[in-house]
């Protein structure tokens, strides 16, 4: 089976944060064995059983993407590249469908990268994250989408179940809407916690850091960590111009194994406060996988990971976020919480072999033209 695969994030290397699930993802593909797998992607180590078929300059435009912060980043900065980057990357990828025919299926990730598809009718499997709503609320992209569903066999894959509705309300009648689960590598199972009964208290806070996701995270902790026995440590590269106050202990960006190894084990649990279109965050997910409970704003994204008063707390005011840290800091009560997280990501997502197993089962299906399962 030959697919092409394309994405617009990769990380560079092991140490890189960004766009690592794209390298689980293409790992855990070529692991399969079943497949002849072609990446166009972000210059990055890619598996030996994957084919990378950029072209130099499109390496070399790719990078300089990478390092601006996205295509995503570029759009919402609305300075000068927010129309000339997207536009040269759709013209790019539409180079791409045309010199590479020789392919059964299209793996895409993220709708825009469906724009520029050829009227071949060849099936294509098109990945949706929480940032690609956004992009429906812009003039004629949804009938631009629909336009290209229709010549084409295509399942609409949103990484969570809460985005079925509103993409099956927009394209339901000219492509199936299949939620896949994106899987969590091994070494976040494997990790072993050992919570101190000595303070300061250490929750983490890893996120992009602009204001929507952010949230009220700094005014709602302040009083709450500034002079107490707690301490945040926040996590992430600076995205917006955003003051980090005095009291938080911000590191910058940090790669998935200093997490995994150094803060993860004895981390309290983990909080987001996200107002951010968020699709299925999945460090928040990995931090299940360790065993952390979590603290999470009330929204459709987080209430679908986190179960309210078992695995994590959800929280819509001040109040509740105070109450939160206040249980979460009896370790019994933690670990208890921590254990569920950690069974419930394992039965839900498993690994990254298991999701790209569940991509698979979707290419045979399109090939037959059968999106039933």
């Amino acid at each position: 089976m030959r697919v092409l695969l394309l994405s617009t994030s990769y990380p560079r290397d092991t140490s890189d944060w960004r766009g690592v699930f794209m390298r689980h993802l293409v790992g855990a593909l070529g692991r399969a064995g079943e497949l002849k797998l072609s990446v166009w992607a972000p210059p990055g180590e890619l598996p030996a059983a994957a084919i990378p078929i950029m072209t130099p300059h499109e390496n070399a435009w790719l990078h300089q993407l990478m390092e601006a912060g996205g295509v995503s980043h570029l759009m919402r900065s609305r300075g000068k590249h927010a129309i000339s980057a997207p536009l040269k990357l759709i013209l790019m990828i539409r180079a791409v469908y045309r010199r590479h025919v020789d392919t059964d299926i299209y793996h895409i990730n993220w709708l825009q990268c469906a724009l520029p598809l050829p009227s071949n009718n060849k099936p294509a499997l098109i990945t949706v994250l929480g940032n690609d709503l956004k992009l429906l609320r812009l003039p004629f992209m949804k009938s631009l989408l629909r336009r290209v569903a229709k010549k084409h066999k295509a399942a609409i894959c949103p990484n969570a179940e809460w985005m079925h509705a509103p993409l099956h309300a927009a394209f339901g009648d000219v492509a199936k809407v299949i939620p896949v689960s994106f899987g969590i590598d091994p070494c976040w199972y494997a990790i072993q916690r050992h919570l101190s009964l000595e303070k300061p208290k250490h929750w983490l806070a890893v996120t992009r850091l602009t204001a929507d996701k952010l949230g009220p995270l700094f005014d709602w902790s302040r009083d709450l960590f500034s002079e107490s026995g707690r301490e945040l440590h926040l996590f992430g590269p600076m995205q917006e111009m955003i003051a980090v106050p005095p009291w938080v202990h911000y590191h910058g960006a940090v790669s998935p194994e200093q997490l995994a190894t150094k803060w993860f084990p004895s981390a309290q649990g983990l909080i987001t406060l996200s107002r951010h279109a968020e699709g299925r965050p999945q460090v928040m997910l990995e931090a299940m996988a360790a065993g952390l409970p979590i603290i999470a704003s009330h929204m459709p994204a987080h209430a679908t990971i986190v179960d309210d008063g078992n695995t994590g707390i959800l929280c819509e005011s001040y109040e509740d976020f105070q109450l939160a840290l206040k249980t979460l800091e009896d370790n019994t009560t933690n670990v208890r919480f921590g254990s569920a997280a950690r069974a419930w990501v394992s039965r839900e997502m498993g690994t990254w072999d298991d999701c790209a197993q569940r991509y698979i089962r979707i290419y045979r299906s399109l090939l037959r033209n059968d999106t039933s399962e």
